[in-house]
């Protein structure tokens, strides 16, 4: 295999919550791959743009909040306009909401569950649309959880949320893939990001944490890139309905 399988040339690729973390991450490696970005967030994402445009390729910045499906039109219309549309997606906005299940509200399901599934299912089912309007070849990449495997606590509308990405990657590879559609998933591990700082601050938590990961340390949004652009890229053409754990082994443990 040469290492054209992973050229990403005048590819255009929809990142969603890529203004810092995992999100940038993943943009930044298929920016290195060759890739246009048109970033999704609810704020600017400055940083990322710098980054990105650094990298010698496009990016189009959409100001949209995924808590509703109102943007998704839009959103695909301004990756139509400013590059002739899109041929990868990369769902990873993302939402938690922590309590004890005895306690936990029906505003903290709700607003999960819209941003984690409801959100990512219809932009998918709108991407999937414009590439076999446009008889193109489509990449869509959903970001699931450890807790796609697990159960965790006081999350359950993040669990149930993340369960619902790995059913749902499996369900639309079933009925996308002899359409041209790839459809898969990565599940990170324990990372360093905003999300997890007071767990890593915790002598305690991130001791037990370490202690299982093979790997023998916390991963970052770098470790990311690389799956996101194998997913990306020809190289991963059959490979359909599959979530990739990027854990530094923690499901093996």
């Amino acid at each position: 295999m040469s290492a054209s399988f992973f050229d990403l040339s005048g590819k255009t690729a929809v990142v969603t919550g890529c203004n810092t973390g995992l999100g940038q991450g993943m943009a930044l490696g298929l920016a290195a791959a060759g890739c246009n970005i048109v970033a999704v967030n609810r704020r600017a994402p400055e940083e990322t743009q710098r980054r990105v445009e650094a990298l010698g390729v496009g990016f189009l910045a959409v100001d949209a909040d995924l808590a509703s499906t109102a943007p998704i039109d839009d959103i695909l219309a301004q990756a139509e306009a400013r590059f002739g549309g899109a041929d990868i997606l990369v769902n990873n906005a993302g939402i938690i909401r922590r309590a004890d299940s005895l306690e936990f509200t029906e505003q903290d399901w709700d607003e999960v569950l819209d941003v984690n599934l409801k959100s990512l299912f219809f932009l998918s089912q709108a991407f999937a649309r414009a590439c076999i309007d446009g008889q193109r070849r489509g990449k869509i990449i959903n970001i699931a959880s450890m807790l796609s495997f697990q159960g965790g606590i006081r999350v359950p509308s993040y669990t149930a949320s993340k369960s619902g990405v790995l059913g749902l990657t499996r369900l639309m590879a079933n009925e996308w893939a002899a359409r041209g559609i790839n459809v898969n998933a990565i599940a990170p591990g324990y990372m360093a990001t905003n999300n997890t700082e007071a767990l890593r601050h915790d002598p305690e938590r991130s001791r037990e944490i370490l202690g299982r990961i093979p790997a023998g340390r916390w991963g970052g949004p770098e470790d990311l890139a690389g799956a996101a652009v194998f997913l990306a890229s020809s190289a991963s053409d059959y490979v359909h309905g599959h979530t990739l754990a990027v854990d530094g082994g923690w499901l093996a443990r």
